[in-house]
């Protein structure tokens, strides 16, 4: 990278226009990470919300050695919330296992249910099956997006045996649910899976049918591989 253009950046990182500010994160798009991150770090206690907020964001997708304990020091500690809640999904971005623990500590003990909705969801994107019994229990929360992004992840983490509990779900009056759930089932491969796609393929909300529709689609192809793959006369 032209050493020219970083240094315009960090003087643009510098202004005390905030704008000016976002601009230069946004710029960092194209920029290597290693050259990247140290400009990132200037703004991460921004005065500014949504200026820590992209830069927070920004050290999920620009990936090097420090991102991870600075990323887990604001889960852990930022007193806001909404820094908090980023820090735990660009852990998601990151998809370093060792933020499991660390995302079930913030599912379980912060207060604010952006923070564990955005762990929930990180959980998910690292797809570790440990995550299963934290995933179900969000399936018993009073919010809405957390039962949403639990459902979500739980097909993220192929945790097959949870079909089940969260078939109860199909006939749910929040229509995102039943979208979550029918995209969920494609990557559930068993028999009542398809059973559920079937039904939700008739949903009356054009975006239940037709996420259950391709899910149907794709869990039938591989369910057909598996048996060709077990019954070579089928």
């Amino acid at each position: 990278m032209d050493q020219n253009s970083l240094a315009q950046i960090s003087a643009q990182l510098d202004s005390p226009n905030s704008k000016d500010r976002l601009l230069a994160l946004a710029s960092l798009r194209h920029i290597p990470a290693e050259d990247a991150v140290p400009l990132i770090k200037k703004v991460l206690y921004d005065e500014i919300l949504p200026v820590r907020s992209m830069a927070v964001f920004a050290l999920g997708v620009k990936q090097t050695d420090e991102c991870y304990p600075i990323l887990i020091n604001l889960l852990e500690s930022d007193p806001d919330y909404g820094i908090r809640a980023d820090a735990a999904g660009a852990l998601g971005y990151l998809e370093d296992g060792r933020a499991f623990e660390p995302l079930v500590r913030a599912f379980y003990e912060d207060t604010e249910w952006l923070v564990r909705f955005s762990a929930a969801v990180s959980l998910g994107n690292l797809k570790d099956i440990r995550a299963r019994e934290v995933l179900l229990k969000a399936l018993e929360s009073e919010e809405t997006v957390l039962k949403q992004a639990a459902i979500a992840a739980l097909g993220e983490i192929k945790a097959v045996d949870t079909v089940d509990q969260i078939l109860r779900f199909a006939s749910s009056d929040d229509w995102l649910i039943r979208q979550r759930l029918a995209e969920a089932l494609g990557s559930l491969e068993s028999e009542k899976s398809l059973s559920a796609l079937r039904f939700l393929a008739k949903d009356d909300h054009s975006q239940v049918s037709e996420a259950a529709r391709l899910s149907l689609e794709k869990l039938e192809a591989e369910l057909s591989e598996l048996k060709k793959a077990s019954d070579p006369m089928a």
